[in-house]
């Protein structure tokens, strides 16, 4: 993104580094810098994103369009230290900046046409309280910056603190985030808000993806409002057969 010129004093003042290598960014440059950019351990999900390895993960639960998510995650490669910065060392901007990231990606395939709304995963509370901020959300306002399509944080919460699922099988994953989500009473069925929902295509956006078990289950509940609508998902990281 083009820097203001109040960035650009800034920049000169505080010098901005690239999260992957430590190497001054310069101009336009935004959270890494172009040659680490271009080493991002893409997926090919941008190939086929109606059908592809992520894509199948959600077939058989979900009605789903298209799925992408924009690099491989693996815990203790370069770039996944771009998700530990967002997750846990309180860098709510590097979840922006990734947002624009992957917007950059998903606009060269049209990516967003017909998409009314990005839903951010929610956070449970205890974890956002802990953290300050969802960094769902973050990304999401990276993807809103990039294509003004409309944020939609209200729809569904999260009720319960569930334990981390990195280090849980397939089947402990689907167990570990059964029942954790509620749809807001307004778009309940029979809520003021309920069909405004009606045939509606959600983009559904989260840091990484590993089984879909969380994804699955939120917009689960979302179909409790009206089980018209339908679903992409965008993701930063794709833990594949982890």
């Amino acid at each position: 993104m083009r820097l203001s010129l109040l960035a650009q004093i800034l920049d000169l003042l505080c010098p901005r580094h690239c999260l992957i290598c430590g190497q001054r960014l310069l101009g336009e440059e935004e959270i890494i810098c172009i040659a680490c950019n271009l080493h991002l351990p893409r997926t090919n999900t941008w190939q086929q994103p109606e059908d592809n390895d992520m894509a199948k993960l959600f077939w058989h639960s979900i009605p789903v369009e298209k799925c992408c998510a924009l690099f491989h995650y693996h815990g203790h490669a370069p770039a996944s230290n771009l998700l530990y910065q967002l997750k846990y060392n309180q860098h709510e901007e590097v979840g922006v900046g990734m947002g624009h990231l992957l917007a950059n990606e998903a606009l060269r395939i049209q990516f967003f046409d017909g998409i009314d709304a990005i839903v951010p995963i929610p956070l449970a509370p205890k974890r956002k309280r802990e953290r300050g901020y969802n960094q769902s959300e973050a990304i999401a306002r990276g993807l809103h910056e990039a294509t003004k399509i409309p944020i939609l944080n209200k729809l569904v919460r999260r009720k319960t603190f569930v334990e981390s699922q990195t280090h849980k099988n397939r089947w402990e994953r689907n167990i570990n985030v059964q029942d954790v989500f509620a749809l807001s009473p307004d778009y309940a069925p029979g809520g003021s808000k309920a069909e405004s929902l009606e045939h509606k295509h959600l983009l559904i956006v989260d840091d990484v993806c590993t089984t879909g078990a969380t994804i699955i289950s939120c917009c689960r509940e979302l179909m409790k409002a009206t089980d018209s609508m339908k679903f992409s998902i965008l993701t930063i990281g794709y833990a594949k057969g982890q």
